[in-house]
């Protein structure tokens, strides 16, 4: 199996069309339900369309269709969301980066189950990021090192996921950490900043979000 970028596109509020310049290149474009707008706004060429369709626009869906987009249709009641379905597809397709496109916004647990997903055990081989309105989302799992680029004094966040963090390491970054733990459900790296244009985070174990909340332009 050939690996392969692919860009998943959810749905949410109109989607922040600037966002197509920061997205790396790719091989295959999944859209969940509704997502299929944002891609189609972002000019990107979609693969495949998957979901329950029940915010997708009937007469678009089927204009994909005729114009060769795949289209996996799924019942309304299920045990995943169509993100995480659609995450899932792309790993399927073989793809080993994941870069997903949100515009945010709607219901609080759409989003939290939507970073869920990212975390996804099937995912653990993949480079997983995020492009969410103006933030850039990076999964950082350990041993693990991720590079970011910005400008001196953008707001950087770091959050540990399930459990602590430990062996954080920073450089770039005004409130440096040597080896130290972020610990589970505490905000200590929220709101640390770039003292240069490009900074380092490298993690022993655990996993962490690395977010830039103003990273895109808006």
């Amino acid at each position: 199996m050939v690996e392969t970028t692919a860009v998943v596109v959810i749905g949410g509020l109109p989607i922040n069309k600037s966002v197509a310049k920061y997205l790396p290149h790719y091989d295959y474009v999944v859209a969940a339900d509704s997502g299929l707008h944002s891609a189609i706004d972002l000019g990107l060429r979609v693969n495949l369309v998957i979901g329950d369709m029940d915010s997708v626009d009937p007469a678009v869906l089927v204009a994909a269709e005729i114009n060769g987009v795949t289209v996996q249709r799924l019942p309304r009641d299920k045990d995943a969301t169509d993100t995480e379905l659609a995450l899932l597809a792309a790993v399927a397709h073989g793809s080993r980066q994941i870069v997903l496109v949100t515009s945010g916004g709607g219901r609080l647990d759409h989003q939290l189950g939507v970073l869920s997903a990212m975390q996804h055990k099937a995912l653990k081989d993949c480079e997983v990021s995020a492009l969410w309105d103006t933030a850039r989302i990076q999964l950082l799992r350990g041993p693990g090192l991720c590079t970011i680029h910005g400008k001196v004094g953008d707001v950087v966040g770091l959050i540990a996921q399930h459990g602590d963090a430990t062996g954080v390491t920073t450089d770039g970054l005004k409130w440096a950490l040597n080896e130290g733990t972020l610990e589970a459900h505490s905000s200590r790296g929220v709101s640390n900043e770039l003292v240069a244009t490009t900074a380092t985070i490298s993690l022993a174990h655990g996993q962490l979000f690395v977010i830039q909340p103003n990273a895109l332009e808006a």
